[in-house]
């Protein structure tokens, strides 16, 4: 859950660094740190952000033609300055390292006998002085990487170099992602192509256990095993305007205001014809989702959100069965499989450790079918699956996922319609009308973003709020827990969640005038029983904030703040009420103060354990 970027060149690689380090902010941003080889090792860190450690280069005239930087998210040890990387050994050879190492502690042991001294309490020190050790015996930085990462357990993507190598960069990978970025007469390193864009589009992605020797001019790859191995070039789709702020306060808000397109960027091979190809999942999918019998949908935090929507769109829109899971908790369970039923993965970078972990899982259980939807291609996810949907979101910079959820929950309902068709439980006729409703989502979706400024006076009225509850029902509820979280990941607001039905058997306890109570209210078949729940809440004196629909029958009255979306979007409903939750949230974001796209203790990618 870190940045890492590096570079060999024939010109000054602090200010790439620097612009690498800024555009990976969003996945670790406690401490960050640099080092380049001038005369000796440079180094230079700092806690906080990478502002301060742009300052601080500045200050002391850094200057070098190779280097590698980071940016923390704290594992191993508090945000400190003796915690940041990058790690140095007997200052010849530094490392930055992304992931975890669990035999860290055994390590150290050793290494402290070996009469190596550690300045951290960090477990990618240990890298360091193991590479060292390794060097030592064989003089060559590549086959000492080699011999340290064979000792290695656990999850690692990491850039090393050498006081006594000066013209090479050496990189490896195991379970964290990592890729090569080719230049001209120049070569780099990143944890995220964003990083890169400034300075080139060619990508080479590393496979689990690759090893790479970078140079100038030239970059070569071993595997685990030591045998030279080839990757293919990737002309990346992204281009460096993509994670440019614009116009916007944050990024967050940007993403938001972004969903129209993503959402239609993402329908566009889809919906271009009267009925929904499965070829758009792989050339495998016909024959693969006509032979399953159920799906298991396996995600964390937004992405488990929007496969609890797609549970009640696929059982009753297709007639299997279909059960969402938290992917960190799945593979520590004893459960039941059935080589037939598809397992289905979302990530929005493809690289959650825990969601890949669950695949692996699966997939050892002997499930036979695997599917990606994802936003990243090349990703890990992505390479493990047998069938793949790619959103088409663009780079996603906020901590707060906002278009990779809808975009997700796009996908999942394209997913709906080719497995309702093939088993006969969607007609043409429906097939059609759904089409035509998915190729109207992005103009509904601009309508809900119409009305920021009503949701904003709303979140004004939150701001000196400890706590608030979000109620939902049936496809809606999931959408309720999106916007709990949503708030509380933001503006550390703490919000709950419940189905509404549920407010008598335990949460209307918690109901009194200082929490605020926001309904997801669509003009669906349980709009009457949700009205019943809430009049529950103003019995209570609580304080209605309800989000429905145009064409549904609610009188505003005292305590009870009603904003009317579109007209009801049938089964797409729940993405169309996703875009007010995220809007609330965001100005109750900004009431407070909070740092909106980098919340306290979280980062966007989630690649350890």
């Amino acid at each position: 859950m870190c940045g890492i970027i590096g570079a060999v060149a024939q010109r000054n690689v602090v200010p790439i660094l620097l612009e690498g380090l800024r555009r990976l902010e969003y996945r670790g941003y406690d401490s960050a740190g640099l080092v380049v080889l001038n005369h000796g090792l440079q180094r230079v860190r700092s806690v906080g952000r990478v502002v301060e450690l742009a300052a601080q280069t500045g200050r002391q005239k850094t200057h070098g033609h190779l280097g590698i930087a980071h940016t923390r998210w704290a594992t191993h040890g508090a945000p400190t300055e003796d915690n940041a990387h990058p790690h140095v050994s007997n200052d010849v050879l530094a490392v930055v390292h992304n992931g975890i190492i669990e035999n860290h502690e055994a390590l150290r042991e050793r290494l402290m006998s070996l009469g190596y001294v550690f300045s951290s309490q960090t477990d990618t020190e240990v890298i360091a002085h193991l590479i060292h050790h390794h060097f030592r015996a064989s003089l060559n930085l590549l086959e000492a990487v080699r011999a340290a990462t064979a000792e290695l357990h656990g999850a690692y993507a990491i850039g090393v170099l050498c006081a006594e190598s000066p013209h090479r960069l050496v990189a490896a990978r195991r379970g964290s992602p990592l890729l090569i970025g080719l230049g001209i007469e120049e070569n780099f390193i990143a944890s995220d192509v964003s990083a890169l864009l400034p300075v080139t589009q060619k990508i080479l992605y590393l496979e689990e256990g690759d090893i790479a020797d970078i140079g100038l001019l030239d970059v070569k790859i071993i595997d685990s095993a030591g045998s030279p191995v080839e990757r293919s070039v990737h002309i990346s789709e992204q281009s460096a305007d993509m994670v440019e702020l614009g116009n916007y306060r944050h990024f967050m808000q940007k993403e938001i205001h972004e969903q129209p397109r993503a959402i239609a960027n993402t329908l566009q091979a889809a919906v271009t014809t009267e009925n929904v190809s499965s070829s758009m999942f792989g050339p495998k999918a016909d024959d693969i989702l006509r032979a399953v019998n159920g799906i298991r949908i396996l995600a964390c935090g937004t992405s488990y959100h929007a496969a609890k929507v797609a549970e009640y769109w696929i059982e009753s829109m297709t007639g299997l069965p279909c059960r969402a899971e938290i992917a960190s908790e799945y593979r520590y369970r004893t459960s039941v499989s059935d080589p037939d039923t598809l397992i289905v993965t979302l990530s929005q970078s493809g690289e959650t450790r825990d969601t890949i972990d669950a695949l692996l899982h699966a997939k050892s259980l002997g499930h036979k079918y695997s599917l990606s939807i994802c936003n990243v291609p090349e990703s890990a996810l992505v390479r493990g699956s047998d069938l793949t949907f790619l959103t088409r979101a663009g780079p996603e910079i906020g901590v707060a996922s906002t278009k990779a959820f809808t975009t997700q929950l796009v996908a999942l309902f394209l997913l709906t319609l080719v497995l309702g068709r093939q088993r006969e439980k969607i007609s043409t006729v429906q097939e059609k009308a759904w089409l035509t409703q998915l190729r109207e989502l992005p103009g509904l979706v601009q309508q809900v973003l119409n009305l920021e400024p009503d949701i904003a006076a709303w979140a004004e009225r939150f701001a000196d709020k400890q706590h608030a509850l979000f109620l939902g029902r049936g496809v809606h509820y999931p959408i309720a827990l999106e916007g709990a979280l949503k708030l509380k990941e933001i503006s550390y607001i703490h919000a709950e969640a419940y189905p509404a039905g549920e407010l008598k058997h335990g949460p209307l306890a918690l109901v009194d005038k200082d929490m605020p109570v926001v309904a997801v209210a669509p003009n669906d078949n349980l709009l009457e029983k949700l009205k019943s729940n809430l009049q529950e809440v103003r019995a209570r004196g609580g304080e209605l904030y309800v989000f429905t629909d145009l064409d549904s029958n609610f009188t505003p009255q005292e305590g009870l703040h009603l904003l009317r979306l579109p007209t009801h979007a049938g089964p797409l409903s729940p993405i169309v009420h996703t875009i007010p939750m995220q809007i609330l949230a965001y100005h109750a974001a900004l009431c407070k103060g909070t740092d909106v796209d980098k919340p306290r203790n979280l980062a966007k990618s989630v690649t350890v354990e």
